[in-house]
């Protein structure tokens, strides 16, 4: 059974130094109690409000709060901090904190791990009215949420220095909501291609270290002419989200993808492709592999002959177009007698009999899981952030929840490491 969207969530909790402090201490609580991890990082200013032990006790871990310190709990650097989250989430947000924020300092250990973090964040501001509404004030917002910041409040309310207006700090519960918004979606800051770690180098840790996972993505666009294609809904991202999870995993991963608007998953090793033909040349230069996960939505035909030229109406009536069918990449690769990956995955988008379907399509492919979905229904799979999952495998049939589809793939990759770990 799959658990609840902040269940293994991993929170950076950045608490800025005002009176609502007292609140992220709430806030840290509301998180755990839902299965999240949370750890924190103060400033200077929030010390004075807030003692780190307090934070400590309701976390579970360590309080950051000096770039420099040197033990063993806080060793592992600003940058390794700031990357570990799923997202990072700044309550209090002050107006200092803002304004450096939106200036790019980072003169202390919470302005860096700002600066250095590869996630999105998500900013709770709380401050005087006068600070909220100050023209300075609205510049820094703006600029930060051009920059991609997210945030949430600030509430209408009484401040602590008597005043009536907006700036108080948005409730825990109302944060918690936000947080869970913003996980609907990849919080990943991708960098630009070329830079950062090599594409598709694999790590030293996770569970699939040391493993090699190909994953298709997207949908697949079949020339009729120079402007029409024949192709489908699918938006890509399942199967980016699948890719992104497996190189979170440890593996060293390859991401064949077809035409879609997504940004590439970080330090993924990406082959663009438009047709079916294209797909099957990437994938099998892509393998040898541990892990072969077929989520794209390649058509099943193309046109025999595609028009060099624009197609034109003549009064003559609709052409004709003769299809032939494009290859079934997923039954290659699960048949292979040489080189076979260790678990072949596929997916199957269906309008009706979803399990019985898909349990054919288990048998006539020669894979080792099928994940199904229906797509019947408006709010079906294709294009929406959600998605609702029936594992369909020899062993038997598991219905998993409606959730995130970043959620659905890393269950997905933590359920095919336990497969690949028992030998399938």
């Amino acid at each position: 059974m799959i658990e609840p969207t902040l269940a293994r969530a991993r929170i950076l909790l950045i608490v800025g130094g005002g009176v609502a402090a007292y609140k992220a201490l709430d806030l840290v609580r509301r998180l755990r109690e839902r299965g999240a991890s949370v750890r924190v990082a103060m400033t200077a200013a929030a010390r004075e409000f807030v003692t780190p032990l307090s934070f400590e006790a309701l976390s579970g871990q360590p309080v950051r709060f000096d770039l420099f310190a040197l033990t063993e709990d806080s060793g592992m650097g600003h940058i390794e901090f700031s990357r570990e989250a799923d997202l990072v989430v700044v309550a209090p947000a002050t107006a200092n904190l803002l304004a450096r924020m939106a200036q790019g300092l980072a003169d202390d250990l919470a302005t860096t791990t700002l600066l250095a973090t590869d996630k999105r964040a998500l900013l709770a501001p709380a401050m005087n009215l006068r600070m909220w509404l100050h023209p300075a004030t609205q510049r820094n917002v703006a600029t930060l949420r051009g920059d991609g910041a997210l945030f949430v409040g600030p509430d209408d309310g009484e401040m602590a220095c008597g005043e009536y207006g907006p700036g108080r700090m948005a409730e825990p519960l109302a944060i918690v909501a936000a947080i869970e918004r913003a996980l609907q979606e990849p919080t990943a800051i991708p960098l630009p291609p070329g830079v950062g770690a090599r594409p598709g180098k694999a790590q030293t840790s996770g569970v699939l270290a040391g493993r090699r996972v190909v994953v298709t993505s997207g949908p697949t666009q079949e020339p009729i002419d120079p402007v029409r294609y024949l192709g489908n809904r699918s938006s890509g991202r399942q199967g980016h989200a699948i890719a992104a999870a497996a190189r979170a995993a440890g593996a060293e991963t390859i991401l064949v993808s077809g035409p879609t608007g997504l940004p590439d998953p970080p330090d993924v090793a990406v082959v663009r492709i438009e047709t079916a033909l294209e797909m099957q040349a990437a994938v099998r230069a892509a393998l040898p592999a541990d892990i072969f996960i077929a989520a794209a939505a390649v058509a099943d035909w193309r046109v025999d002959r595609a028009s060099e030229q624009k197609l034109k109406k003549r009064g003559a009536g609709a052409p004709t177009l003769t299809l032939t069918e494009n290859p079934d990449i997923l039954a290659e690769v699960a048949t292979l007698r040489k080189g076979r990956p260790s678990l072949v995955i596929g997916f199957a988008a269906e309008t009706e009999n979803l399990v019985d379907n898909a349990r054919r399509k288990l048998a006539r492919k020669g894979c080792d899981l099928i994940v199904a979905n229906s797509v019947a229904a408006k709010d079906g799979g294709f294009g929406g952030p959600d998605n609702q999952a029936t594992i369909v495998s020899h062993d038997g049939v598991e219905a998993w929840p409606r959730m995130a589809k970043t959620e659905l793939a890393s269950a997905l990759i933590a359920l095919a490491a336990k497969r690949l770990e028992k030998g399938r």
